[in-house]
């Protein structure tokens, strides 16, 4: 059953929600022609305007297009979150190319599959990765690679081009049509190798759309740039969203929990996009109960299940509540979101929070992952969605994004939807434990385990058991000061869920592996306990 659109749950967005724009570059020339000295990027000390952005991108443009560099290009950018970011994007989009943001975590090998697959003809990188990026860049044929210095503070620079790098191009490149690709996202490779997502012009201005009017962001909020640059969040609820609102975008390096408090107390920081680790990592911070982060009124989290508990402690300790968000590279983020004028519901079955309601264009079933048929309002089955934000293809792959019949995408996730269209995540498919027959949920007994005081946060995998198949595994952190012993959690747990789902083994932890947009990676936890 096809759910209704959220303008139902909110009367400021339209069914339609048509972009004014017909590209996202034209969405920051809007931006600089209204109003050029506004604050656009805010970076350590310094307040770029509108105008200063718009000439650094300019002066790069000019010098990438005099190397060669235009439409259909693909342009690299293996940088944090730095203002250099969102100078690299826009010359990129001034020349009709296309971005491949690039995880600066990534690895030579890495790189060598991502240069080798996206064909980048220029890269932009910090002057501290130009080791690990160079011999794959050679290797892969780049032919322009521009470095910034890193300094951490005053005015920053536009990246400058490598001594004997490239040749003199033919000049600037007509500007991107709607159809064309605005970004080669790579998803986390979590099913195989990484592929890129097709992220169109068209498909960004969807979804920033979506952010900019469900938000109500306005030209006097403050946009906390929590989340990786690189990251479809990032992109789009981070750079793409301020160019639309007119609104500054605090930039900080990468996330720090004190850098980050720092910044939402230093520029009153109204709105953020972060995963739910992030404002984990913000309440256990020691300086949390003494910095004043009254100002960050439109909280959401997106790319993680929210737990409960988490959520709880949040809005005791601020008086704002956490919303959910819920898309996918492949959706260029949004497909669901929790209404400003709501604070969600729980599923009573599950405990799972709900992630929203579907957003404009969303069209959303809930199916049997066999058959492909509709579940019964209520029902757990894999979310598919099909609309305007579901991008056409992969990069360089045969493999359909949509399916090509009904144009359904489907998430690999197991939520459940209720008749009023809010829906509820229970987990990844490919994550579901089978334990003497019965299904185990992940998310279900990290909720129980992250309920006990003593626990920071959890993760829960399927591990090998010669008799019931599989068995439950729980990994946890705990709470500055707290202690608590792995069997003390085990005997918490079996008093609060049933025989097959409490977990017989629990490791603590200092940390948990996590992506570099703050999710769990439980893949990582699963193959250091078949190990």
């Amino acid at each position: 059953m096809t759910q209704p659109w959220a303008g139902a749950y909110d009367a400021g967005v339209d069914a339609e929600l048509r972009s004014p724009f017909a590209d996202a570059l034209a969405s920051f020339e809007a931006a600089v022609a209204s109003s050029p000295d506004s604050p656009s990027i805010i970076v350590d000390d310094e307040v770029l305007t509108f105008a200063d952005v718009d000439r650094a991108a300019s002066m790069l443009a000019a010098d990438l297009a005099e190397r060669g560099v235009g439409a259909g290009d693909r342009v690299a950018i293996y940088l944090q979150n730095d203002a250099q970011f969102v100078f690299g994007l826009l010359a990129t989009w001034k020349l009709a190319a296309v971005v491949v943001p690039v995880n600066p975590m990534l690895r030579a090998p890495e790189l060598l599959h991502v240069f080798g697959d996206s064909q980048p003809v220029a890269l932009i990188a910090r002057r501290e990765l130009l080791d690990t990026c160079a011999d794959p860049a050679a290797s892969t044929g780049i032919a322009h690679i521009y470095i910034t210095s890193g300094a951490s503070s005053g005015v920053p620079s536009v990246p400058e081009p490598l001594p004997g790098h490239g040749r003199p191009g033919t000049g600037p490149a007509p500007r991107p049509a709607a159809d064309d690709p605005a970004f080669l996202v790579y998803t986390s490779g979590t099913t195989g190798v990484p592929k890129a997502a097709v992220n169109t012009h068209a498909n960004v201005l969807h979804s920033v759309e979506v952010f900019h009017r469900w938000l109500r962001i306005r030209p006097d909020d403050v946009i906390l740039g929590a989340a990786p640059l690189f990251h479809i969040t990032g992109l789009v609820a981070g750079i793409a969203l301020g160019h639309r609102s007119v609104a500054p975008l605090v930039l900080f390096h990468r996330f720090d929990a004190a850098t980050c408090l720092e910044h939402i107390a230093r520029w009153r920081a109204t709105t953020t996009v972060m995963a739910i680790t992030a404002y984990i990592a913000l309440m256990e911070h020691p300086s949390f109960d003494r910095t004043d982060v009254s100002s960050l009124t439109k909280v959401f989290s997106g790319g993680a299940a929210v737990p409960a508990a988490v959520a709880a402690r949040w809005e005791r300790a601020t008086g704002s509540a956490i919303r959910n968000v819920y898309g996918l590279t492949e959706t260029t983020s949004p497909t669901h979101m929790v209404p400003l004028s709501s604070e969600g519901r729980i599923d009573e079955a599950t405990g799972a929070v709900a992630v929203g309601v579907p957003v404009p264009g969303a069209e959303v079933r809930v199916v049997d992952p066999d058959t492909g048929a509709d579940v019964v309002a209520g029902e757990p089955g894999e979310l598919v969605v099909r609309g305007p934000m579901v991008v056409p293809r992969y990069w360089n792959r045969d493999v359909p994004v949509a399916d090509p019949v009904d144009g359904y995408f489907r998430t690999g996730d197991i939520g459940v939807m209720d008749a009023d269209g809010w829906t509820y995540v229970i987990d990844r498919l490919k994550d579901m434990i089978n334990a003497s027959g019965f299904k185990v949920w992940p998310r279900e007994v990290e909720d129980v385990l992250r309920q006990h005081p003593a626990v920071s946060d959890a993760a829960v995998v399927g591990v090998a058991d010669e008799y019931r198949g599989e068995t439950v595994k729980g990994y946890v952190t705990l709470r500055a000061g707290c202690t608590v012993t792995p069997t003390e959690l085990i005997e918490y747990c079996r008093g609060l869920m049933a025989a097959y789902k409490y977990p017989r083994a629990v490791e603590i932890r200092d940390e948990l592996p996590t992506s570099a947009a703050g999710k769990v990676l439980r893949r990582e936890l699963r193959d250091a306990a078949a190990e």
